[in-house]
């Protein structure tokens, strides 16, 4: 027996032989049983970004945080970051009932106010290869995305980081005086389900309030994603899961964690650029993406384009360049081809090239810190002014500027090119991912031993801060705002708490346009399937007028409408005499709205009607107008079309019928319906979109 549940789910695990598997499955009560399975891994500016300040909104009014306990599944934690000190912090919690595990380089002293637990699970990685010898039998983190993700979270404020110049000013968490308990379950040796369970479970015995993943799973059925069964017990305890949406992004369907009972999250960017000045022979000066990491300065070497060699993949051709190490030659790639800039560094390094610019074909290299030689990365547009220059000159000369931080770059955020997209494979009927958070180029602690950026072929450098991109660093910044919204509403449910978040998104950037979403080298509008509500706007979250409360029951009455087995449904949702299927119903309470349309080029008209409940958590009396903003080729109806509320917490219902049609292309159209305050100050907004139904992948493909 390597681990029993008793919290977010009823059972255990173990190692079994084959005879022993089918005599337990012959055993009384047995629901259910399968294979353990690999999980994947999918700050100084954010919250000035999301307008976080100390003088109003969320931060005062939840006290930043305090007293209220995330858990962080992931890595570890290196437990000495100034991230997690606890300076001016009140006594722990007396809810907690959590540990700071002794393990290898690590003893319990190390954790603090702050850091108020820290705890490790790998009897499943260890029971899957009996070979494997752990390098750090312990909590401590020694791959850096555990510490990143936690601190990112809740981390203290820590003056004077950056990232080698680059991002400077004082790092704080989003929840900076929430507590963090660590639950490592990941390791450079391995990454299994049993032991991520196994963490999850621990966490809400704990008394954990909000629990971050950053972590999930490819497609599989409902009933056998570890995570969604998981987190189906922690929201019935009252614990919000704050989840990554993954990083397969552009295509649509790629999602993770994307059932209706956690809370997923999509990246963006924020406005915030880093970059190096290139200056040429003639005068020219243009700005490149740039996060070299060394404080030098290129001056007047020798600009090097070659037909022949500007796609950079032969070592052994740019080694032959004469004055290689005082020249930066032109390296060029398309989106279609396969050869990404990071191959193309590598060549340079190996050949021991001055340096490179880069044209981008692929938009994921604007999100990178790879860079392993003094180089930029340019547009197409600019790329043709310099192959202009360098053939018309006879001695073409360039120099070079690095750890330049830009602000208020326009428009942001824009939906990263890597977050994945829904519709959900795991549940079509509810709109996912629910909302998007900065996830590009985060700064966020790092582990000392573990190196933060490479030069050359084998040069690392150490850093305490280092910015890393991924839904991974989307996810904690929800946590935290979820955490502080606790603090704020200790009574409300994870579905009010996402409920408030969602309804207050913004879905404009910074020039007050629509979001827009990098897919490849496309600009498109965002739709809900990429960004989800919006934006993040915590200040507004605080007090979102009306929220869409959703019950356990709520959730039990959905999974009775899926037509799973017994033993399926009782895998998820456990036999309790407290909840049952008499209501079944599809159509969860939830603050976003999904059509569906089988992509199959017949492009009749469809109907759907939603039913919606929602309550009144402002101050007193309140009256509501809709106003509705139909996706293309569809109609809405809302019923009644104005909600009248005399006193707080009273409910109201209403209808949405939308009558819809395909879309050429199988694509998804957006829109959305927003309540409205008479005479008062609360909006809220729901998206809903038309989409294609797409298939699931078959189980073993």
């Amino acid at each position: 027996l390597l681990y029993s549940y008793d919290n977010v789910l009823h059972g255990f695990s173990a190692v079994l032989s084959k005879d022993e598997f089918e005599a337990l499955k012959k055993s009384p009560g047995f629901l259910s049983a399968y294979k353990d399975r690999p999980v994947e891994a999918h700050t100084t500016h954010s919250p000035e970004f999301l307008k976080l300040n100390p003088a109003s909104g969320l931060w005062p009014a939840s006290g930043f945080g305090e007293d209220v306990i995330i858990g962080v599944l992931d890595t570890g934690v290196w437990p000495e970051s100034a991230s997690f000190r606890d300076d001016g912090l009140s006594a722990i919690p007396k809810k907690w009932k959590g540990i700071c595990k002794p393990g290898t380089d690590f003893n319990s002293s190390l954790c603090n106010r702050k850091l108020i637990g820290a705890n490790y699970f790998n009897k499943g990685l260890l029971a899957s290869d009996p070979t494997i010898v752990l390098s750090m039998n312990s909590a401590r983190d020694m791959r850096g995305h555990g510490t990143h993700v936690a601190s990112i979270a809740a981390g203290s404020s820590v003056k004077g980081v950056s990232y080698f110049g680059y991002a400077p000013g004082t790092a704080r968490g989003i929840a900076p005086q929430a507590r963090i308990a660590v639950y490592k379950f990941s390791f450079e040796e391995g990454t299994v389900t049993s032991d991520l369970i196994a963490a999850m479970d621990q966490a809400v015995a704990d008394g954990v309030d909000i629990l971050s993943i950053s972590y999930g799973y490819g497609f599989g059925p409902l009933y056998e994603d570890s995570i969604a069964i998981a987190s189906f017990g922690a929201m019935m305890k009252g614990v919000l899961v704050s989840a990554s949406a993954g990083n397969n992004g552009p295509e649509m369907g790629t999602l993770s964690n994307g059932v209706p009972w956690i809370f997923t999250v999509a990246s963006g960017s924020t406005d915030r650029s880093f970059s190096g000045t290139i200056t040429f022979g003639n005068g020219l000066k243009i700005t490149g993406f740039s996060l070299f990491p060394v404080r030098t300065t290129i001056k007047d070497f020798d600009l090097v384009y070659n037909d022949s060699l500007s796609a950079c993949e032969s070592s052994d051709d740019l080694a032959q360049v004469p004055n290689k190490a005082r020249s930066i030659t032109m390296c060029y790639s398309t989106a279609q081809e396969d050869l990404s800039v990071s191959d193309q560094m590598g060549a340079i390094s190996e050949a021991k090239f001055g340096g490179a610019l880069y044209v981008y074909g692929d938009p994921d290299v604007l999100t990178s810190n790879y860079f392993t030689n003094p180089g930029a990365v340019i547009s197409s547009k600019d790329w043709e002014k310099v192959v202009d220059y360098a053939k018309t000159s006879a001695k073409p000369k360039v120099s070079i500027s690095f750890q330049e931080t830009h602000f208020a770059v326009k428009p942001a955020p824009v939906v990263s090119a890597f977050s994945s997209r829904g519709p959900s494979l795991s549940y079509l009927r509810v709109a996912k991912p629910d909302i998007m958070a900065p996830g590009e180029l985060i700064l966020a602690a790092w582990p000392s031993n573990t190196s933060a950026a490479i030069i050359g072929v084998n040069t690392f450098l150490d850093s305490d801060y280092r910015l890393l991109s991924g839904t991974s660093m989307a996810a904690p910044h929800i946590s935290g705002i979820a955490a502080m919204l606790k603090g704020v509403h200790p009574d409300w449910s994870p579905s009010a708490i996402r409920s408030a978040m969602m309804t207050t998104a913004s879905p404009l950037d910074n020039t007050e346009k629509p979001i827009k979403t990098m897919d490849y080298l496309r600009t498109n509008y965002a739709t809900s399937l990429s960004m989800g509500a919006g934006l993040v706007d915590p200040n507004r979250a605080v007090d979102p007028g009306l929220i869409y409360d959703a019950t356990p029951q709520d959730y039990v009455n959905l999974l009775c409408s899926m037509n799973f087995t017994e033993k399926q449904f009782k895998t998820i949702a456990r036999s309790s005499a407290k909840h049952n299927c008499a209501n079944p119903s599809d159509d969860i309470n939830y603050p976003s709205f999904i059509a569906l349309y089988i992509p199959n080029g017949d492009y009749a008209w469809l109907e759907q009607k939603f039913t919606r409940t929602v309550t009144n958590v402002g101050p007193g009396a309140a009256k509501y107008k809709v106003k509705v903003k139909a996706p293309i080729n569809s109609t809405i109806s809302i019923s009644p079309q104005t909600l009248v509320f005399e006193k707080k917490h009273q409910k109201q219902d209403y209808t949405l019928t939308i009558r819809y049609r395909g879309i050429e292309f199988d694509q998804a159209q957006s829109g959305s319906i927003t309540w409205v305050e008479k005479n008062g100050h609360h909006t809220v907004r729901s998206p809903i979109v038309v989409a294609p139904a797409l298939d699931a992948p078959n189980e073993n493909d």
